[in-house]
C-alpha cells in the first residue's frame, strides 16, 4: 500500500519537476523515486496486512510480484536517453505515466475484492493506450494506440460484465466470498457463475497477450517505441498473469475441474501460435512480439499445474523474462536507430563492432530459449516440475517441442551478429545503458548458476 502511495505522488511530483528547464534531471530523479519504491516494497517483506476492509492487501505474493515490476522498470528506463536529448519529445508526461501505471499493476497483484482488480486494469491499460501512441509522427505509432485502445476498451467491457455476473452469481466482490460460493455450486445460479467466470477469463487472456486473443500483439509492440514496448512486454504481462493466478487460486480453487480444459486449450494454443508465428518474422520486434506471446503460454502452465510449486515458478519466471526481454529490447533499440531498421539483418556483424552488445543479446537470447545456465533454463525447469507433479506430461512434451523450436529463431539472432559480414559503423552506447545491460547479464547467469537465491521465497 505504501509504494501506491509513493508511486503516486512520485509521478505527479515527476510532472512538476518537468517544468524545468533540463531534462537532463527527470531521468536520475525518476530512477531515485523507483529504488525508493522498491526498498518500500520489501520492508513488507513477511509482514501481511490489509487496507480498505480488506478490499486491498499484501503478502509475500504481492510484494514478490510488486518488487519484479518496479525493477523492471528501473531496468528499462536506462534505455530512453534518446528521449532526453529529444527536443520535442514529452519526457515527464511519458515517466508519469510509466509511474502511474506501476500503480495499477500493484493493485493488480494486491486485489482482495473484483473492483479493485478492475481499477487496477484500467490505470495501466489507460497510461499505455497513451504511452503506445507516444510516438505522434510516426503512423505505425499511432496506429498502435488506436488498435490497443479500441481493442483493450472492448475486452475491458468483457472482463465487467463477468464481474457483473459473478456477482450477480455469489452476491459478493470479495475472493473469499465468492470462493465459498463457487465451492457450493448452487445448481441455481452455477451457470451465471461459469459464464462470469469465462468472460472474465477471456478479458485477462487479452491483457497478457494470449491466444486466441492475441492478434493486437505484433502490431501493437511494432508501432509502440522500442522503450515502451519493452515495458507493456515485462511489466503488463507480469500484472496480468500474477492476477490471472491470483484471482484462479484464490476464488476458483474449488471449482479447478470446470475450468481447467479451457485454460490449457488456451497455454497450449498460445504455445503453438506464438512459437510457429515468431519463426515466419524477419522483424527482430515483431519476433519478439510472437515470443511475448509463446512466454505468457510457459507462464500459463503454472496455471494449469495449481500447487504448491507453481506461486515460485510464476515468480521466478517472471523475473527471468523480464530481465532477457528488457536486455533483447534495450539492444534493438539502440541498433535499431544507429541502422534505421528492426530487421535481423540489422544485426549483421554485431559481435565484430559491438561485442559487448552481441555478447548481452546472445545470453539475452539464450536465456529467452531457456537453455542451461541461464535463468530461462531454471524458469522452465520449474514449470514444467509444477506441471509434472500433476502429471501433465502430454502439456511438458507440447512445451519442449515449442521450446525446441524457439530455439531456431532465437539462434538466428546469434548466427547473424556472428557469421554475417558487418554492416555499419560501431554503435555507441551511453555508460549508463551500459552498466544497466552487464547488470542484467550478471543477474541472468546468476539466477542460472545460483537459482536457489531466487527460488522458495513464496
Amino acid at each position: 500500500m505504501t509504494s501506491i502511495i509513493l508511486l503516486s505522488i512520485f509521478g505527479i511530483l515527476n510532472l512538476f519537476v518537468g517544468f524545468m528547464k533540463s531534462k537532463k534531471v527527470l531521468m536520475p530523479v525518476v530512477l531515485l523515486f523507483l529504488a525508493v519504491a522498491l526498498g518500500v516494497t520489501l520492508l513488507d517483506w513477511n509482514q501481511p496486512q490489509s487496507y480498505f476492509s480488506n478490499m486491498l492487501a499484501t503478502d509475500n505474493f504481492s510484494v514478490g510480484f510488486t518488487a519484479v515490476m518496479v525493477l523492471s522498470t528501473l531496468f528499462i528506463l536506462p534505455f530512453s536517453r534518446s528521449y532526453v536529448v529529444a527536443e520535442n519529445s514529452n519526457l515527464a508526461e511519458y515517466y508519469s505515466l510509466l509511474l502511474f501505471s506501476l500503480v495499477g499493476g500493484i493493485m493488480m497483484v494486491s486485489y482482495e475484492n473484483l473492483l479493485i482488480l478492475f481499477v487496477g486494469i484500467e490505470i495501466m491499460s489507460i497510461s499505455m493506450y497513451i504511452i503506445a501512441g507516444s510516438d505522434k509522427r510516426n503512423i505505425l505509432s499511432n496506429e498502435a494506440s488506436m488498435k490497443y485502445f479500441l481493442m483493450g476498451s472492448f475486452f475491458t467491457g468483457i472482463i465487467l460484465f463477468g464481474v457483473a455476473l459473478l456477482y450477480g452469481a455469489t452476491g459478493a466482490f470479495y475472493l473469499t466470498d465468492i470462493a465459498a460460493a463457487a465451492t457450493r455450486m448452487d445448481p441455481g445460479t452455477a451457470p451465471m457463475l461459469l459464464m462470469g467466470l469465462l468472460l472474465v477469463l477471456i478479458g485477462i487472456t487479452f491483457k497478457i497477450g494470449a491466444a486466441p486473443f492475441h492478434f493486437w500483439t505484433p502490431d501493437v509492440y511494432e508501432g509502440t517505441p522500442t522503450v515502451f514496448t519493452s515495458y507493456m512486454s515485462t511489466v503488463v504481462k507480469t500484472a496480468g498473469i500474477a492476477a490471472f493466478y491470483k484471482l484462479m487460486s484464490a476464488a476458483f480453487g474449488g471449482v479447478y475441474a470446470e475450468w481447467f480444459p479451457t485454460v490449457v486449450a488456451i497455454t497450449v494454443l498460445t504455445l503453438l501460435i506464438g512459437n510457429i508465428g515468431a519463426v515466419a518474422q524477419t522483424s527482430m520486434k515483431r519476433m519478439l512480439a510472437y515470443s511475448s506471446i509463446s512466454h505468457a503460454g510457459y507462464l500459463m502452465i503454472a496455471l494449469t499445474a495449481f500447487n504448491d510449486r507453481s506461486e515460485n515458478a510464476l515468480l521466478f519466471y517472471s523475473l527471468a523474462y523480464a530481465i532477457a526481454t528488457i536486455a533483447a529490447f534495450g539492444i534493438l533499440k539502440y541498433v535499431g536507430d544507429a541502422r534505421k531498421s528492426d530487421d535481423y539483418t540489422a544485426f549483421n556483424g554485431l559481435g565484430k563492432t559491438n561485442p559487448l552488445l552481441a555478447f548481452v543479446m546472445t545470453v539475452a537470447m539464450l536465456s529467452l530459449a531457456g537453455i542451461p545456465l541461464t535463468g530461462g533454463f531454471f524458469g522452465k525447469l520449474f514449470l514444467f516440475s509444477a506441471a509434472l507433479e500433476q502429471d501433465m506430461i502430454w502439456l511438458i512434451i507440447v512445451a519442449v517441442l515449442m521450446s525446441a523450436v524457439g530455439i531456431y529463431y532465437y539462434f538466428r539472432v546469434i548466427i547473424a551478429m556472428y557469421m554475417r559480414d558487418a554492416e555499419g559503423e560501431r554503435i555507441a552506447v551511453d555508460p549508463l545503458a551500459t552498466f544497466t545491460l552487464i547488470s542484467l547479464v550478471v543477474l541472468t547467469v546468476l539466477m542460472g548458476v545460483v537459482p536457489s537465491l531466487f527460488n522458495n521465497l513464496l
